[in-house]
């Protein structure tokens, strides 16, 4: 038997419960994986809520971890038993000690990669590079706007823009935060809750404004979002934290300048194997060559996943948390 944590209902932290199961042997093409730590992302709330949809319930929680590759299905053969490895992708579950899925979905960690930096980063640092990388491929001297710049995700993309040379604006709710935004190579902050967000934007690009805006918060950044790209310029709406945005009348992308946008997810860039490595060998390079440092300022033990998540949802966290099963 392995403990996972499991819902049978959508709800808040409370619906989160800690049960034994027996861990499902690998069938052909997947591996089962011992974790060794576990990633905490706003997507796992959205399935507890039901914002997104779970297959079925009950079910288990959360897509990301590390650990070592406890048992190996038939006809894998780029994974053996023992193998070090990381995943951000695949069937719900990765919220317990055992947890098995595709092979297809899980890489190798190199040497120089620990299992609570890859926990923290695998999803978060691939998010950042198909944002930054791929839906627009940021060149130096280009402006950006980026909410929750202090969060996880903002965190590493903060750091990824300075070794780039890209010019980051972030968004913050507190002077704590925009310190540790500007710490993390942020070129300048905004403090939401006390500034105008358009109207700093301005002033710091002397008019200019952003070349992409990335938001994950959704509904209620969209227009102060659109409000801060110059003309034929980009929104990247890759979020919902304050919920789905809805409604949209495409003539005001016209209105505003011509503008584009797009709605991308990890799952349609790292569609298959050899995309999704591409893509982590360049975060793990980031991670080994210092340029990227993941500060992983929450820790909470398995059991208490659902008080990491209303910390998280209660923006009471910075940088990444992660479980420990």
């Amino acid at each position: 038997m392995a403990k996972r944590i499991q819902l049978s209902r959508t709800g808040g932290s409370e619906v989160l419960e800690l049960v034994d199961v027996a861990p499902a042997d690998p069938g052909p093409g997947e591996v089962r994986v011992a974790n060794r730590a576990v990633g905490l992302n706003f997507i796992d709330i959205y399935f507890r809520t039901g914002l997104y949809p779970a297959p079925a319930l009950p079910t288990g929680l959360g897509t990301e971890a590390a650990g070592v590759v406890d048992a190996v299905g038939e006809g894998v053969t780029h994974l053996r038993e023992g193998d070090r490895v990381a995943y951000a992708q695949g069937p719900l579950g990765a919220y317990a000690e055992l947890h098995t899925l595709p092979a297809d979905k899980v890489v190798v960690l190199p040497e120089g990669v620990d299992f609570e930096t890859a926990a923290a980063s695998m999803l978060k640092g691939l998010t950042v590079q198909y944002l930054m990388r791929q839906t627009h491929r940021l060149e130096a001297g280009e402006t950006i706007l980026w909410h929750a710049a202090a969060g996880g995700v903002g965190s590493i993309a903060c750091q990824w823009a300075r070794a780039l040379g890209v010019k980051l604006i972030g968004t913050v709710s507190s002077p704590e935060k925009a310190a540790l935004a500007e710490q993390n190579g942020a070129w300048a902050t905004i403090d939401y809750t006390r500034e105008n967000v358009v109207e700093r934007v301005r002033e710091l690009t002397d008019g200019a404004m952003c070349d992409v805006v990335y938001d994950s918060v959704g509904k209620d950044t969209w227009e102060t979002s659109l409000d801060c790209l110059k003309p034929r310029s980009l929104m990247v709406s890759f979020g919902n934290a304050s919920g789905a945005v809805e409604g949209v009348n495409l003539g005001i992308l016209n209105q505003k300048g011509s503008l584009y946008t797009t709605r991308p997810s990890l799952n349609g860039y790292a569609d298959t194997r050899e995309r999704l490595e591409m893509m982590a060998a360049e975060l793990f390079e980031m991670l080994k060559s210092g340029k990227v440092k993941v500060d992983i300022a929450q820790r909470y033990p398995l059991a208490e996943a659902g008080k990491a998540q209303d910390a998280l949802q209660g923006r009471q966290t910075t940088g990444s948390t992660i479980l420990i099963p």
